[in-house]
């Protein structure tokens, strides 16, 4: 039997803490094979997927991509979009469909920054779902209700989105035409050695306050990468932001799967 597995819960997680005060240097490449993966490799994968990556927030985000812009003139009398095109025709009122070309920050008005946004967010959110509420609309044409419940999940999409730090980095990415390519995978020794790390103390974790020193870990080290993320961002070293991503993108399934086993 390896040393390894002889280690206790409690030097499990005190091991743990210790690979993860350090932030060791890590590298992308690409494998050539998901088959040349080890038996211990090949565990992670409901906390980290190999190869790829399985983003929260994905199905957001590629709603988002992946339209076309609408006309710029109102459906109904033709007059030329306003400066508001997301809801209403200034003109004759009437509803309008989803305009793609509005990204998630216009929606909800806000400058198109990382940081700084969930401050503002929920007000503007609550004030959209007033304008959208279906006691509203109701009385509307068909088509009308139809384009209110599209903005509707727009909405929802964009404040989910937005509200998440880990979403809100890829997004943002995403608009500066920076993809996150989920078959890149990661291969440094460092880093899988954590990723087993801490594996084996949830699964070993003998109680709920275990899990729950585990989890702050986890929320430390997701927090300082999202800090990471918005400096990188920011001096536009969109490299360092997608390493950033990838370890917020780890963090944050370790945290889903402490809440699942809670």
């Amino acid at each position: 039997m390896s040393k390894k597995k002889l280690l206790t819960p409690l030097s499990s997680l005190l091991l743990l803490r210790r690979t993860l005060t350090s932030t060791p240097h890590f590298s992308i490449p690409h494998f050539q094979s998901r088959t040349n993966f080890s038996p211990n490799i090949e565990k992670l994968r409901p906390l980290f997927p190999l190869p790829g990556f399985d983003f929260p927030g994905k199905s957001f985000i590629s709603s988002q991509f992946g339209d076309k812009p609408n006309s710029p003139h109102c459906w109904n009398c033709s007059a030329a979009a306003q400066t508001t095109p997301f809801l209403l025709c200034s003109s004759c009122r009437c509803i309008q469909p989803v305009d793609h070309s509005v990204d998630y920050f216009q929606i909800f008005g806000l400058e198109r920054k990382y940081d700084s946004v969930e401050e503002h967010l929920e007000g503007k959110y609550k004030d959209w779902q007033k304008k959208l509420h279906p006691d509203l609309v109701h009385s509307k044409s068909e088509k009308e209700r139809e384009y209110a419940a599209e903005q509707s999940a727009r909405v929802i999409d964009a404040y989910r989105t937005l509200s998440k730090p880990l979403a809100r980095a890829i997004y943002i990415l995403k608009l500066e035409g920076v993809d996150i390519d989920e078959e890149e995978t990661l291969s440094d020794l460092d880093l899988l050695s954590e990723i087993m790390e801490v594996r084996e103390a949830v699964e070993e974790a003998p109680n709920s306050q275990a899990l729950n020193q585990i989890q702050s870990l986890m929320q430390e080290k997701l927090k300082q990468w999202s800090n990471s993320f918005a400096e990188a961002f920011e001096s536009r070293n969109f490299e360092e932001a997608v390493k950033a991503i990838r370890r917020m993108t780890y963090y944050e399934r370790v945290n889903e799967e402490i809440v699942k086993r809670q």
